[in-house]
């Protein structure tokens, strides 16, 4: 299993959506990432940024992210999410959420 960090900005007068839309995550979307390894996933957020925290535990990351992402419903779903973030100044390019290095863990 690895654990993954990553963030990004949520628009200001996008919050409140932003809100109400992962207080209601399509069903069909919860059930792609469950079938891509995806578990103890959780956004947090504070100032105007948006935490991801999540653990993976497949054997094959990219393969299972390419699967998710040609998902019609995972597409949407991000279609309707994105407006709602701002990609960090910092970001590589193309990158939207951000990775984030960890740098300590205790089981």
């Amino acid at each position: 299993m690895k654990r993954y960090g990553s963030i990004i900005k949520v628009r200001p007068e996008k919050l409140e959506e932003y809100r109400r839309l992962h207080a209601g995550v399509w069903p069909g979307v919860l059930k792609i990432i469950s079938e891509c390894h995806i578990g103890n996933y959780s956004i947090y957020y504070r100032d105007g940024y948006l935490f991801s925290y999540f653990e993976y535990d497949g054997d094959d990351y990219e393969a299972d992210m390419a699967r998710m992402a040609a998902d019609p419903e995972t597409q949407r779903w991000w279609d309707v999410c994105k407006p709602c973030q701002q990609p960090l100044e910092t970001g590589a390019p193309g990158e939207w959420w951000a990775d984030m290095e960890e740098f300590f863990h205790l089981d």
